[in-house]
Order: C-alpha cells, then structure tokens, then sequence
C-alpha cells in the first residue's frame, strides 16, 4: 500500500547510527525521505500523518546473508538442489514474504541455484507474488565453488586460473552485485570439509583480483581458520561465518582479530536462531565434534566486536528449522548478548550492513534523499532488543508491506 506525500511521525527513532532524542517525524515523497524532522513538527497541507505514538521508527532491517530459495525447513539446501522451477519460484515468494513481516527491506542472497534470484532481482525489484511489497534483492548468483564442494549444485563449481576468471566475469556479465565464494567446506555439503581450504591461495587472489577489476566485492564463506586467514591473505572484502576451525577446536587469536580490525573485513558472524531451533545433526556433529556451542560462538563475536572488527548482521536465512527467513532481528538481539551495546547491534542491521551491501548511498539511515524503508517496532529496542520481534508497520521505498493505517 502506498500513501504518498505522507509523514510518519514516532515517539522514538533510531536513524540507523544514533537515536533521535525525542523521536522524529520522517517525511516521505514518491518512495524517498525527503526530510527527517522533531516529532511534533507540523504536517504540511496535504500530507497524510501516520501517528506511532507507542512505536520505536528506524530503518528497515537488512538481511546480510540469507538464501531465497532455501524454505526454512530442515534439509532446505538438499532440496533447494531437487525442487522444480514452480516451486522453487514459490519459495523465493514465501522467503521475500517472511523476511518483509519480520521488518526485513533489504536481502543479500549469498547463493542461488543457476542464478533464479539473479533473475527475480531484474525482473521484480522490490516486488513479490501479486504485485505485493518485497525487499530490495542483493545478489550473488551461484557461489564460487570447486567441483563436487559445498553447495557445488547451485551451479557454480569451477577448478584452474582460465576458468575462474571467466566465472567471475560472468557474474560481472549477468550483473550480480558481489561475488561470494565458498573458501572452506561446508556442514551441510557431505564429503567436503570445515577444517580446509577448497582453492589455493593463488587461485583466491586471482579471483579476488579479477572481481575488484570488474569493481565486484567478494565476501568468502570460511569455516576453517586457515580459510579465514587464506581470505585476509587475498585481499576479500568479507568474511562469512568466521568460525576459525581446526584439527584441534576452534582458535581466535588475538592476533587475527587485530588484523581482522586493521584490514577492515567485514564479518557477517551469522548468529540468528530461533529460540526452539534445535541444530539439525550435521551441525550438531561439527559442534560435538570441535567442543563448541552456541554461546561460546557469541563470546568469540563478542571479542570481535571489542577488537574493532567490523561486524554485520546475518542469519544464513532459510537454510533450515532454527534459521528461517525473518529471523535476522534474534542475530540482532544475539550480538546485544554477546556485549554489544544496542545501538551498534541495531546499526550491524541498518547503516552497517547496507554500506557491506555497496547501498550506503541509498539505504540503511533515516536521511534525506534515502529510500523510505522502514521499520516501526513496538517498544524500544535500544531498551529491550525484544521490541525488534514485534514490528507494526513495515514500508518499502514508500510501499507499505505491513501497514498501519
């Protein structure tokens, strides 16, 4: 639904870096904010008032790792690699769907399947099933992959310099907007393996090179310290998961979370779980397996956070039970319990995250000339993250998908 001119007025605001003393008064024209006043600013003839008097306003979230055409069901991955064109396109709609509810206007998908979220990107921006409201897709396309590595049946294995270069300017070509590669195996990927690298450190940096040439940023999946050190070594833009695992457990120095800081990589941690989510076994078997649970994974992200590393909010969305799509504001709440103040947890999902997504420029804050996403929770969140689990109007560049008129 859009109503344009309107302004949304809310006791409280966050603007994506800072609260708003007093709340604001967010003014919106054809999809833009054209201004950001004091709440009780006057409403010019004219103008609709959406009134929030109890809500909390702030940017829409933004979902930093997710998978569409994954069905937040466990097993999504195995059958995301089976299911036909009809429902696989069904699933997108319902992962847009889910992830729009939960306050959700911005999604970078981190791996499709022959590049279906590539397409519905082109074709539907910011739109889903019916003409409905969706959030902005960010996409990768196919990750990068070794034959037969993890999630090898998206399409996007390759082996040897010719051909990867020629992988990553076919992204350039179909114009994904990062490259994602999968540096270490994955849990969900039988036979590959978490504690090694899957391309050798020439071959990273050859992608890496090939990708900032064509003005591509690439964020790499590592499980495995080595994968972590191997993307620091290349030069990547990110790194997704972190977890620094080895023969002997997981190992986070001091030392790496200094050169993490000073390199600047951005870190999607990927916490986000719901709260009867119970880890499907191949999880739970690497967790076993290495002698490390969930909380201790939150410690670890929040020495990241003291050491300065640069962390964004993500969820690995949809890849099974525990990780549905909308399940980005409990990463959120999961980076608070870790120690991060709450505004800079609040800010890994807005300001952050969008500038990791190369959209600092248009989303993320409460700005004039920025998208009209955004989000009004009930409560507030700089008080109690709980808040972020109750949105009550939700707005896509003006196009509110949860309406509260």
């Amino acid at each position: 639904m859009r109503v344009s001119p309107h302004v949304v007025r809310a006791a409280r605001a966050f603007d994506g870096e800072r609260a708003l003393p007093g709340g604001a008064a967010v003014f919106v024209r054809d999809g833009r904010i054209t201004g950001v006043e004091p709440a009780r600013a006057p409403v010019p003839e004219g103008w609709h008032l959406v009134d929030l008097p109890d809500a909390t306003l702030l940017p829409g979230l933004i979902d930093t790792h997710c998978h569409l055409g994954a069905d937040s069901h466990d097993g999504a991955l195995e059958r995301m690699s089976t299911d036909d064109e009809d429902r696989h396109e069904q699933v997108i709609d319902d992962s847009l769907r889910r992830q729009l509810a939960a306050g959700v206007t911005t999604v970078r998908d981190l791996g499709d399947r022959n590049w279906s979220v590539v397409r519905r990107r082109d074709l539907a921006p910011t739109a889903g099933a019916a003409g409905r409201p969706a959030p902005t897709i960010v996409a990768a396309g196919p990750p990068l992959t070794t034959p037969g590595g993890h999630c090898a049946f998206m399409g996007g294995a390759a082996e040897g310099p010719q051909r990867l270069r020629d992988a990553v300017r076919e992204r350039a070509e179909r114009g994904v907007d990062v490259v994602k590669v999968m540096g270490s195996g994955g849990v969900h990927t039988p036979g590959t393996d978490v504690t090694r690298c899957q391309f050798t450190l020439e071959e990273l940096r050859l992608v890496v090179g090939t990708a900032h040439a064509e003005g591509l940023a690439v964020t790499v999946h590592a499980h495995a310290l080595a994968a972590v050190e191997q993307a620091l070594d290349a030069g990547a833009d990110g790194i997704e998961h972190c977890t620094c695992l080895t023969l002997d457990g997981v190992r986070i120095g001091d030392g790496l979370l200094a050169r993490l800081a000073r390199q600047g990589t951005v870190v999607c941690p990927t916490l986000g779980k719901t709260a009867q989510g119970v880890p499907p076994p191949p999880v739970r078997e690497v967790m076993e397996r290495f002698g490390f649970g969930y909380e201790q994974r939150q410690q670890a992200v929040g020495r990241m956070y003291r050491a300065g590393v640069r962390l964004v909010s993500g969820a690995d969305s949809g890849i099974n039970a525990g990780k549905p799509h909308g399940i980005v504001p409990a990463a959120v709440a999961d980076l608070v319990a870790a120690g991060v103040p709450a505004d800079a947890a609040l800010a890994t999902a807005t300001s952050l995250a969008a500038d990791a997504c190369g959209l600092a420029h248009r989303k993320g804050l409460l700005r004039q000339g920025f998208d009209a996403d955004l989000l009004a929770v009930r409560g507030d969140p700089l008080t109690d993250m709980a808040a972020l689990l109750t949105p009550v109007a939700v707005s896509v560049a003006g196009n509110w998908g949860l309406s509260p008129l």
